[in-house]
């Protein structure tokens, strides 16, 4: 009986979240992440972890050199992208549709 009431609860925090009721919904952003890491785990250049994910090569320099530090969005998106970059890939990169040839 408790995987039912845990699930009605599920239910009753979403119903609140989607009222405007932001009651159990809670989202944590680190205030801090270190960008260089990030990078270079993925093996990438500062151009090429700019373009992939949609920052100017400006912007990852001063954040990689300590002279301005990511706002909020931006640390949720790099929190994102250091736990699964893939699935940030694949939603700023759409696969292209493949035209076929006509017969």
């Amino acid at each position: 009986m408790a995987m039912f009431d845990d699930l009605k609860q599920g239910l009753a925090e979403v119903d609140a979240f989607l009222s405007g009721e932001h009651t159990g919904a809670k989202v944590t952003i680190p205030a801090q992440v270190d960008v260089k890491i990030i990078r270079k785990r993925l093996n990438m250049t500062q151009a090429k972890f700019a373009s992939a994910f949609g920052f100017s090569l400006d912007t990852i320099k001063h954040w990689e050199a300590g002279r301005r530090n990511p706002e909020g969005p931006a640390r949720a998106l790099l929190t994102v992208i250091s736990k699964n970059p893939k699935a940030v890939l694949s939603a700023l990169h759409p696969e292209k549709p493949k035209h076929r040839k006509a017969s």
